[in-house]
C-alpha cells in the first residue's frame, strides 16, 4: 500500500500521523480506562461498568449539580454566542475595510486572553470588597449597604461565568463568520433586489445564510466544543475546585477535581467518556441541521 501512494498523497501522513497520537489514541485510552480502577500510581484494574453505574446511582453532586450546571451553560452560551457571533460578522462586513479589521480584532482578542489573565480581569470588576468596580458602583449610588461577594455567591456565579464566556466567544467561528459574509457574490444581492427583494432581513435570510452555510456549519461545531471546553472560567473566578457549593461546576470541572485532585483517573475518564458523547450527540445534530442536505 505504500508503494502505491503517489507523490501528493505523502503529504497527508504527517496529519494522520499526529491525528492519530494525539486524538485517536488518546480517546482510546480514555475509553479503556472508563472500565478501570486507576490511582495514577497502581496498575489499573479492571472493574466493568462499575465507574458509569456509580455516575448515575451515587455521584449525587453530578447528576444535581453538574449535568444541570452544564446543560444550562451550554444553552445559553452556545446558542447566544453562536447568533451574536453572526450577527456582528455581519455588521462588520458593512462598514469599510480598515475600520473593519480593528473592530475585528477587538473583538476577537478576548477569545485569545485566556486563564489567569481573562480571570484576573474580572475578578477585579466583581471583587467582593468595596474595592471592586462593580460594588464601588453599587455603593456610591448607595444601591447596597455593603459589598456583595459576587463570585463566592450561588445566585450569582453562573451568571457571571456566562457574561464572561459570552464576551469571549468570539472566536475562529466567528472569524470564519466573517469571511463567508465578505466572500458572497454581490451580483446575488443586486440580482435579488431586481426580482424583488425589500429589506435587510429578506437579504439576511434568502442570500446571506443560503450563501454562507459552510462557514456556519463550522461556526456551529466550534461553538459547541468550545461551549463544553469552558470548564475553567468558574474555578478561576471563584478561586477554587469544586466552585463555593457546586453553583459553577461544569463537567470539566467535575473530571479535574476527580482526575487531578483525587486521583481517581478511571473515574474522571468515565466522565470525559460521557462528555464526548454528549458533544458528538450535538454535532450530530448541528449537522443534520446546518449540513449540505444535497
Amino acid at each position: 500500500m505504500i508503494k502505491r501512494m503517489n507523490g501528493p498523497a505523502w503529504f497527508i501522513v504527517p496529519y494522520w500521523s499526529l491525528f492519530l497520537i494525539f486524538i485517536i489514541l488518546p480517546v482510546i485510552a480514555a475509553i479503556y480506562l472508563s472500565f478501570t480502577y486507576f490511582n495514577a500510581i497502581q496498575t489499573p484494574r479492571f472493574v466493568g461498568i462499575n465507574n458509569y453505574i456509580e455516575l448515575i446511582t451515587t455521584d449525587t453532586v453530578f447528576m444535581q449539580y453538574v449535568l444541570s450546571n452544564t446543560l444550562r451553560f451550554a444553552l445559553i452560551v452556545g446558542p447566544f454566542g453562536y447568533i451574536m457571533a453572526f450577527l456582528l460578522a455581519w455588521m462588520l462586513a458593512q462598514v469599510p475595510a480598515v475600520p473593519r479589521t480593528i473592530l475585528a480584532i477587538i473583538l476577537y482578542s478576548p477569545s485569545l486572553t485566556m486563564g489567569v489573565a481573562m480571570a484576573a480581569m474580572w475578578r477585579i470588576i466583581f471583587s467582593g470588597d468595596a474595592n471592586g468596580y462593580l460594588n464601588a458602583i453599587l455603593l456610591s449610588n448607595n444601591l447596597i449597604l455593603e459589598p456583595l461577594q459576587f463570585l463566592q455567591s450561588p445566585e450569582y456565579l453562573m451568571t457571571i461565568m456566562i457574561v464572561v464566556s459570552l464576551w469571549s466567544s468570539m472566536g475562529v467561528g466567528f472569524l470564519a463568520m466573517l469571511a463567508g459574509v465578505l466572500n458572497i457574490d454581490q451580483t446575488l444581492y443586486e440580482a435579488a433586489y431586481v426580482d424583488g427583494l425589500k429589506n435587510r432581513t429578506q437579504e439576511i435570510l434568502y442570500i446571506t445564510l443560503p450563501s454562507m452555510k459552510p462557514q456556519l456549519l463550522f461556526g456551529a461545531v466550534m461553538a459547541v466544543v468550545s461551549t463544553f471546553q469552558a470548564g475553567m472560567i468558574g474555578v478561576q473566578l471563584a478561586g477554587s475546585n469544586p466552585t463555593p457549593q457546586y453553583a459553577g461546576q461544569l463537567i470539566v470541572n467535575h473530571i479535574e477535581d476527580f482526575g487531578f485532585i483525587r486521583y481517581m483517573m478511571g473515574y474522571a475518564a468515565a466522565v470525559s467518556v460521557v462528555l464526548l458523547i454528549i458533544v458528538y450527540a450535538i454535532s450530530k445534530v448541528t449537522f443534520k441541521v446546518l449540513g449540505d442536505k444535497s
